[in-house]
């Protein structure tokens, strides 16, 4: 029998480090002499890979070529002391629990590197919560190789999971155009690392604006029994 199954995007949608990533950004905008930027600027510019972001925020080729190099090491040793300190996003927890308990798999699919996520697993004490991490290798191999969506086509392929009872959450609309591409259920989160206003114009199948909205929505789609 094809199963159901929970599959989170990890920064700013299980993690609340959007502050940790506009000051990761402010920082090294002020290496080049640039102005700061504020969180409504953020999040009308973010994307991925970085280096998009970047060239959205009007940096230089010669600029984003010096943040990316060397593994974007400028950029990692910058974002990971701020995120090791950033908090779960509300209800975050909760939801996993729950998930765990209802014996539903939570997976986290994330262009975030495999190491550091698993240990912000463990920081929060939520690493038993969940089932698989599919996220890149290395600092080095970071946005190349396969996409998210395809990670986790292979993963559901894999392990047999039912794509019409699967739920996908993310603060992006890339989580929404993955959801479209594999059939499943989408669930974007604001308060993350995009505006409100792009993650509706991707038409996702629901709005949240934290994880204690998710619960109503799972248990009506018969993903969680009432407790």
């Amino acid at each position: 029998m094809m199963k159901p199954a929970l599959v989170f995007d990890w920064n700013g949608t299980l993690l609340d480090d959007a502050d940790a990533l506009l000051q990761t950004t402010n920082t090294i905008l002020g290496r080049f002499g640039r102005v700061a930027i504020d969180m409504q600027t953020f999040r009308d510019h973010f994307d991925v890979p970085l280096t998009v972001f970047f060239r959205n925020l009007g940096m230089s080729e010669s600029e984003i070529e010096t943040v990316d190099s060397h593994d974007s090491a400028i950029f990692h040793d910058t974002y990971e002391p701020l995120a090791s300190k950033a908090d779960l996003r509300e209800g975050a927890r909760c939801i996993l629990e729950t998930a765990r308990q209802q014996e539903v798999s939570s997976i986290i699919v994330s262009n975030h590197i495999v190491d550091p996520l698993i240990t912000q697993l463990r920081r929060h004490g939520i690493e038993d919560c969940v089932s698989e991490v599919l996220a890149f290798e290395s600092r080095a191999t970071q946005y190349k190789g396969i996409s998210k969506g395809e990670r986790l086509r292979l993963y559901m392929r894999a392990y047999n999971l039912n794509p019409s009872s699967t739920f996908i959450v993310g603060d992006m609309p890339v989580e929404t155009d993955i959801a479209r591409e594999l059939g499943l259920i989408s669930i974007a989160i604001t308060g993350g690392f995009v505006s409100e206003t792009r993650l509706r114009a991707a038409q996702p199948d629901y709005l949240i604006e934290d994880h204690h909205k998710l619960l109503p929505i799972l248990q009506e789609r018969g993903l969680f029994q009432n407790s």
